[in-house]
């Protein structure tokens, strides 16, 4: 299957209006500190303040709400590193239904611990999430459930694309010259800008991934989707391969105007400076996008940029290690 921007576009403004039922729009708002920084107007979109504390409830539930109510009491099986899980959960709770996550070993445990209070059945295996998917996949096909990929799908990446909705109606009048993305799979940064650059053309799209675990830009630069040697990554929340044949590849060659390769060491840094500034809780995904914005700075001087902050779920363990 493939799906063009421009049909991106459209599935995230249709599915908008059934989310707002749901999941109340995020801040939008300007971070004083980063701006003088990056002598910059940085304007961060708040999903670490979304339900389930990541971006990552839009796109379950907007597959979930595709389901009808026996699909969903019969049940759904997902594979996730812990927010899309998170999201799954959510949906299933705000809708009804029942699910089972296939997570990898070293998942978050405050993710681990949220997703058992929302009653999902967790199945630990492995810890790559390109070996966890057509696990998942296969558990759904064999037992006639439905399952619900973390980015390769055209309703996750509709409901993704919403972040982007409520960006443009938060706007208003003024420009936007660019918008820093954190890149796992590619859902977030395919809805994202697809609905952008339908509005804004000239947009310039970055997409941040760290060094250790760089699986989609590492592919866009192959001209295929390739393997990666990946490490751990304080960038839980972006690890692992991309899915052979994902649609959200093409999507990312031809959206993502720059790739962004950030160091560990620069995402702590972003992190602590977020929390010293704003005294706002995110997480190494969306710490990695505040980090590849300082990288690019003297690209975005003077300009009016939006940073994605995509969620804010990271356990005092690892918060502890990325601080010291």
């Amino acid at each position: 299957m493939t799906l063009t921007p421009a049909e991106a576009a459209e599935r995230s403004e249709r599915v908008a209006p059934r989310l707002r039922a749901h999941l109340p729009p995020t801040p939008f708002v300007r971070y004083g500190a980063f701006s003088d920084e990056l002598g910059a107007d940085v304007l961060v979109k708040s999903e670490h303040l979304q339900r389930t504390g990541s971006f990552k409830a839009r796109g379950s539930l907007a597959k979930i709400l595709t389901l009808t109510d026996e699909q969903r009491r019969a049940g759904v099986v997902t594979a996730s590193t812990g927010n899309h899980g998170l999201g799954v959960g959510n949906a299933l709770a705000t809708l009804g239904g029942r699910g089972i996550v296939y997570l990898p070993e070293n998942a978050s445990p405050s993710k681990v611990a949220a997703l058992r209070r929302l009653g999902l059945e967790i199945r630990a295996e492995g810890n790559d999430s390109g070996v966890l998917e057509p696990k998942a996949r296969a558990y759904a096909d064999e037992h006639g459930l439905t399952y619900v990929p973390p980015y390769n799908d055209p309703d996750i990446i509709a409901g993704q694309g919403t972040v982007a909705v409520e960006i443009l109606e938060q706007l208003g009048s003024d420009p936007l010259d660019a918008v820093v993305v954190a890149v796992g799979g590619g859902g977030l940064v395919s809805g994202v800008a697809s609905v952008l650059k339908k509005h804004l053309p000239q947009l310039k799209v970055y997409g941040a991934s760290p060094v250790r675990d760089d699986a989609m830009a590492a592919s866009v630069r192959a001209g295929k989707i390739v393997q990666v040697d990946a490490q751990e990554t304080l960038s839980d929340g972006t690890a692992g391969s991309v899915e052979p044949g994902s649609i959200t590849f093409d999507l990312c060659r031809e959206l993502v105007d720059d790739w962004v390769l950030v160091s560990e060491d620069a995402i702590s840094a972003a992190l602590r400076t977020v929390i010293d500034t704003e005294h706002q809780l995110i997480e190494g995904s969306a710490a990695m996008a505040f980090a590849a914005a300082r990288a690019r700075r003297t690209e975005l001087e003077g300009k009016r940029v939006a940073v994605v902050s995509c969620g804010g779920n990271i356990s005092a363990s690892t918060l502890a290690a990325a601080l010291a």
